[in-house]
């Protein structure tokens, strides 16, 4: 039987929504879709794109997946269905802009530091995908003296969307349209806990919160 909870909240949504946005989505239907951003974010209900952004029908072109990661560009077939999605949005769509979302609290990222918590074996699908973690935990080291598992799984998270921008720039129509000034990328990190955004400056690295959601608020979470 169809889950009782998605009938409810599509029964809402005929009944509110659709009536105030009916001519957006008539709109989407005749015309087609024309997103300018792009979103790469992570497969874990917490954390919705189109929710944290109140984004409206068409405003966002969001791919999905464990632990928000962009493979580096390769024609082997391994890592298809975030390329595939990447390739569509900037030759097809020509989004503007690419968003790297990562989060507080990736079960992901814990599974892969911490692999007493989910065992990842290199023979299943979620252990070959978080393998692209690998590189990033060569660069970020092992745990700090004292330092406590959450506090290294931020730092891993974090350090894993700077590695995905520099996998996204390893396709060359990403790394050709950024250089030409009409494909920004960007990384951000969203605060599960607090509902607070950070962004990464991409000149140093480090995490800013937006200064509209957190007046007052230290500035910069470092990534490393």
């Amino acid at each position: 039987m169809f889950p009782d909870r998605l009938m409810d909240g599509y029964r809402a949504f005929v009944g509110e929504r659709l009536p105030r946005e009916r001519a957006r989505f008539e709109e989407l239907a005749e015309m087609g879709q024309s997103p300018e951003i792009m979103v790469i974010g992570c497969c874990d209900s917490r954390v919705s794109p189109e929710v944290i952004f109140d984004a409206g029908p068409g405003e966002l072109f969001v791919v999905r997946n464990v632990a928000n990661l962009v493979p580096p560009f390769e024609t082997n077939g391994l890592y298809h269905g975030t390329s595939a999605a990447l390739e569509f949005a900037v030759q097809a769509l020509r989004v503007k802009h690419i968003v790297v979302l990562g989060h507080e609290r990736c079960g992901g990222v814990k599974a892969f530091a911490d692999g007493s918590t989910m065992p990842l074996s290199p023979g299943d699908f979620i252990g070959r995908w978080m393998s692209l973690l690998e590189p990033t935990a060569a660069q970020v080291g092992a745990p700090r003296t004292g330092e406590q598992l959450e506090d290294y799984v931020e730092r891993m998270a974090k350090a894993s969307i700077s590695a995905s921008l520099e996998n996204l720039r390893t396709f060359p129509c990403v790394q050709i349209l950024e250089e030409r000034g009409k494909l920004e990328l960007h990384g951000a990190y969203f605060g599960v806990a607090t509902g607070l955004l950070s962004v990464r400056d991409p000149a140093t690295g480090e995490f800013r919160l937006a200064t509209d959601a957190a007046p007052g608020r230290r500035s910069y979470l470092r990534a490393d």
